[in-house]
């Protein structure tokens, strides 16, 4: 059996912030806000990565995505949003059961989620003739 912390916030093992949840998904305020409506949401069936969640989960959570997204324009007046996914211990995934961190935008927030790439040169006949 695995020591998941999301497994056991859905299971009601821990405290957690609800914001929406239906039979498949509950989106929570993660444990560290970021920003103001930082906001997770996550499947309640546990898949760990985008390599192995099954195409009708990932569409039920971009559907959920889009309501939380859209309750956020209404009631917080957001101008935009940003989605950050990390799969895989190369990306950066630090909970090993697949979510989304949804950030609430806003035209004053001096927020820049954007990565910050080092000067890369990408040999782009190679990666093409790759993936062909």
């Amino acid at each position: 059996m695995h020591t998941c912390p999301f497994c056991a916030l859905i299971a009601k093992q821990l405290p957690a912030d609800s914001i929406y949840e239906d039979e498949n998904t509950l989106v929570i305020l993660p444990k560290e806000i970021e920003s103001y409506g930082h906001t997770l949401i996550i499947p309640k069936q546990h898949y760990l990565s985008f390599f192995d969640i099954p195409k009708t989960e990932l569409h039920h959570l971009m559907d959920t995505t889009q309501v939380i997204t859209l309750l956020y324009q209404e009631k917080l007046w957001t101008s935009g949003i940003n989605l950050l996914h990390a799969s895989g211990e190369d990306a950066g995934q630090s909970v090993q059961h697949f979510h989304f961190h949804l950030f609430p935008r806003f035209s004053d927030d001096n927020i820049d989620l954007w990565p910050k790439f080092p000067n890369y040169k990408a040999d782009r006949e190679h990666f093409l003739n790759t993936i062909k």
